[in-house]
């Protein structure tokens, strides 16, 4: 086999290794695409900076700390790990096949990663994470229809602090369009109001106008991908769909959505009982776990001011 050959093969091996991440490991087309971008982007890195020639097993661990610290120019720590995962994973796949022989990536120290951040998004970061569906929509990596749930699902969420349920349970009827409030119903049958925002509520509108299978009383604000009711296991994979694309930290869940809604409004000066009514908590100590961050910055601004501090 010559050199030619052997670099043909690792390409008709990532189409199959791609192929069984989609259909035998099930995972989305998200991380499927992830992966491929990342081991294509490194077999271009090495080609252009080294004598590689496309052998996967004569990887050198002198070539790949090499690669290594490039990507800690440009990258974060937690993207160079995700890129180091897929393709040690394609490396493992490539054994399996008896392409290799061994896994060149096996043992590669990689930069610890950064402690785990409180579970809560600031506000920087959930910017960046609103803005996830309109870049792939920009980008063509995602369709309208999508793009448009994905960033309506986002947007109330974070503008209303909803339950993953409440969203998922939400119909028009349920919204006063001219008010911008949502009647909830939610744990123990208990209902109150929320307003939703007036962005949230422009994405509503603009969903309901060009999307929505039927827009009546009794009908769903959020739809699944096949246009149905969505669940909530969808909106938990949405979300951190998002969330690898801003690159967030993975172990944030929609209810640390919910969290960071608190936890900014209080920041901004929010009265915490009126924060109770919005979140729907019986007992005002419930919503006190939101107070952490803003004591914080109390306690910043006291000791940065306070002549005795």
């Amino acid at each position: 086999m010559n050199e030619s050959d052997i670099i043909s093969v690792q390409i008709v091996e990532l189409d199959a290794f791609l192929s069984h991440l989609e259909n035998e490991r099930r995972l989305s087309d998200y991380t499927v695409r992830n992966y491929g971008q990342a081991i294509r982007d490194f077999s271009v890195w090495m080609k252009a900076n080294t004598r590689w020639e496309g052998e996967w097993d004569k990887l050198s661990p002198t070539q790949l700390k090499r690669f290594l610290i490039e990507r800690q120019a440009t990258h974060s720590r937690r993207t160079i790990h995700n890129h180091f995962s897929a393709l040690k994973t394609y490396s493992r796949y490539l054994q399996t096949k008896k392409l290799i022989v061994k896994n060149p990536f096996t043992g590669i120290s990689l930069p610890k990663l950064a402690k785990p951040l409180p579970k809560f998004l600031t506000e920087k970061q959930m910017s960046l994470l609103l803005a996830g569906p309109m870049r792939l929509l920009e980008n063509e990596s995602i369709e309208p229809f999508l793009a448009w749930r994905d960033r309506l699902v986002l947007e109330l969420l974070y503008g209303a602090g909803l339950r993953v349920s409440e969203l998922a349970n939400l119909n028009y009827g349920a919204i006063d369009f001219q008010r911008g409030v949502a009647r909830i119903l939610g744990k123990g049958q208990k209902e109150r109001l929320c307003p939703l925002g007036k962005i949230a509520m422009l994405v509503v509108q603009k969903f309901r106008q060009e999307f929505a299978v039927a827009s009546g009383y009794d009908d769903p604000v959020v739809l699944g991908n096949k246009k149905h009711r969505i669940r909530v296991r969808q909106v938990q994979l949405l979300v951190k769909k998002y969330l690898a694309l801003a690159d967030l930290p993975l172990d944030l869940t929609p209810h640390k959505i919910r969290h960071s809604f608190a936890t900014h409004l209080l920041n901004n000066g929010a009265d915490l009982r009126l924060v109770q009514d919005l979140l729907g908590h019986s007992s005002l100590s419930t919503t006190q776990v939101y107070t952490h961050v803003t004591l914080g910055r109390l306690k910043d601004a006291h000791a940065k001011a306070h002549p005795r501090a």
